[in-house]
């Protein structure tokens, strides 16, 4: 969550939250020894007027690592001036011997890396066969992590605003929430420069389609999980002939109003809390009782006491509402990491200790154990949400928001409201708006949904490839945030023959 913000960060946070943050560093050597360019030939797609020396640019990549390889880009600040000001993007990537093609990825966020998904996360994640077969290539979006980052506050700054007991459904504490979120956008704006107001999905997606010209690929291979559905769907508007194939993992519906999208993410979150709890009264190890609407009640109860007696972990720190929620839920992305979930709410509830849900905190805002940040991924979550889609921070919108959420969603809801605030003391409007993104004419897209994820409900997954002019859902019936990589050998086999071989799911097809 933004250090100054009342909100909870429910993001669609993709893989990104599991990963650490990859260094690459310069060696004087060319290539990996071995390694494949898998497209040498100039691409056939168009180049955009203004644009030649971007998408003619030489890819050097360079070892930064025993496996992997890294280069830089350059890009324009504003494609609206492609002659004005240039940024870096950050690229690294997995290459192999004899790969046929490259696939380049996005863990979601906004702010997650892809430099990080490349470098830690492809061999746990991603099948051998798709290892063999793809260079799988990672980027760090513009703002985000190596790529020209969005810089906000020191860590000790973002620290002193994690521990600050300020409830935005409490009337006496909206004056100085609306104080500090006006400090942190300041220093957004003071450290970041022009470049904060450029952050937006679209032109991410437009730094895309410069990728995909300097590997050398007449067409873009995608693979985006969470946020980066909404990336690799705005590409596909932008560019439907430059489509290869497309795999877009727990997708985001880019009709969606901020609010919708926050209250369908609150409801979500309800039902796997609904979901979880059954396992943890079931696992004989839960510290409530009961059904589970009667250990929901006593979970909420829990929670109103953590709001006005934030916890103490044993580094000293203060833990208030907003950050241990912020721990409580990152568990819930993954059904496998129920029972922890359990244990940490045990220590919690009957021992005090708050250590283990702080942790989870910390993951989720990327902080080391040093007391630094390995990302900027807080910072850039803040800065693409409120470039992507505006907000209507009048109080008399925020109220009738909050009351909304805490009918629907009664455990989570109030953490969620407010959210307008942010946004409100951001020095850039909004320049995106919800819309449906068609990609008429592209290639086959392959959409998946999870059944039970509640980062990015499945409706939101109907509803992407119903928008699309030509897609396929595949369905995992299962809990957890996105599938491939996570779930089950079904939904492996069906990517993979979709990606290698290009043979797309039977329509209906649930795994």
């Amino acid at each position: 969550m933004p250090a100054r913000s009342p909100m909870m960060r429910l993001a669609a946070v993709g893989t990104a939250l599991a990963l650490t943050l990859a260094g690459c560093s310069s060696t004087t050597a060319d290539s990996q020894s071995g390694a494949s360019d898998a497209s040498q030939s100039a691409p056939n797609a168009s180049t955009p007027q203004g644009l030649e020396s971007f998408y003619s640019q030489d890819l050097d990549w360079e070892e930064c690592g025993s496996i992997i390889e890294c280069a830089t880009i350059e890009v324009p600040l504003d494609y609206a001036d492609p002659e004005g000001e240039s940024i870096d993007l950050a690229l690294n990537r997995r290459a192999v011997d004899g790969a046929t093609g490259n696939l380049l990825v996005n863990p979601g966020g906004p702010g997650g890396s892809g430099l990080d998904l490349v470098a830690s996360s492809v061999p746990g994640m991603f099948s051998a066969d798709l290892q063999r077969a793809y260079n799988v290539i990672g980027f760090d979006p513009r703002g985000v992590g190596e790529s020209s980052p969005v810089t906000c506050q020191s860590g000790a700054e973002t620290d002193e605003g994690r521990q600050e007991n300020l409830r935005a459904w409490v009337p006496e504490d909206q004056d100085e929430i609306v104080e500090d979120t006006e400090d942190y956008a300041a220093d957004c704006a003071s450290n970041t420069g022009n470049l904060l107001g450029h952050v937006d999905t679209v032109s991410a997606a437009k730094d895309m389609d410069v990728i995909r010209a300097v590997l050398g690929d007449a067409q873009l291979d995608y693979l985006g999980f969470s946020y980066g559905t909404f990336l690799g769907a705005t590409y596909a508007d932008l560019f439907p002939r430059n489509v290869g194939r497309f795999v877009l993992d727990g997708a985001m519906d880019p009709t969606s109003t901020a609010s919708d999208l926050t209250l369908a993410q609150a409801v979500g979150f309800e039902k796997e809390i609904d979901a979880w709890l059954a396992n943890c009264l079931e696992s004989g190890e839960c510290p409530f009782t009961g059904t589970v609407e009667e250990a929901k009640v006593q979970l909420q109860q829990f929670f109103a006491q953590v709001e006005n007696e934030p916890m103490t972990a044993s580094d000293g720190r203060a833990v208030p509402i907003i950050d241990f929620i912020n721990g409580f839920i990152l568990p819930l992305y993954d059904d496998s990491s129920w029972p922890i979930l359990t244990d940490a709410t045990n220590a919690a509830v009957n021992d005090a200790d708050v250590d283990m849900i702080l942790g989870f905190a910390d993951l989720s805002a990327d902080r080391e154990g040093d007391g630094t940040y390995a990302s900027n991924s807080t910072d850039a979550f803040t800065a693409i949400n409120c470039l992507d889609r505006p907000m209507d921070a009048s109080p008399e919108a925020m109220q009738a928001e909050a009351t909304e959420l805490m009918r629907a969603a009664p455990t989570l809801g109030k953490y969620l409201a407010y959210g307008g605030i942010t946004c409100e003391a951001w020095d850039h409007d909004a320049t995106g708006k919800p819309e449906v993104l068609d990609a008429e004419g592209s290639n086959e897209i392959l959409v998946i949904g999870t059944v039970g994820d509640p980062a990015t409900p499945y409706a939101w997954s109907e509803a992407l490839a119903q928008q699309l002019d030509n897609a396929t859902l595949l369905t995992y019936e299962g809990h957890g945030h996105t599938a491939y990589g996570r779930s089950n050998e079904c939904i492996t086999k069906a990517v993979d023959e979709y990606l290698i071989d290009g043979k797309v799911p039977e329509v209906g097809t649930r795994c």
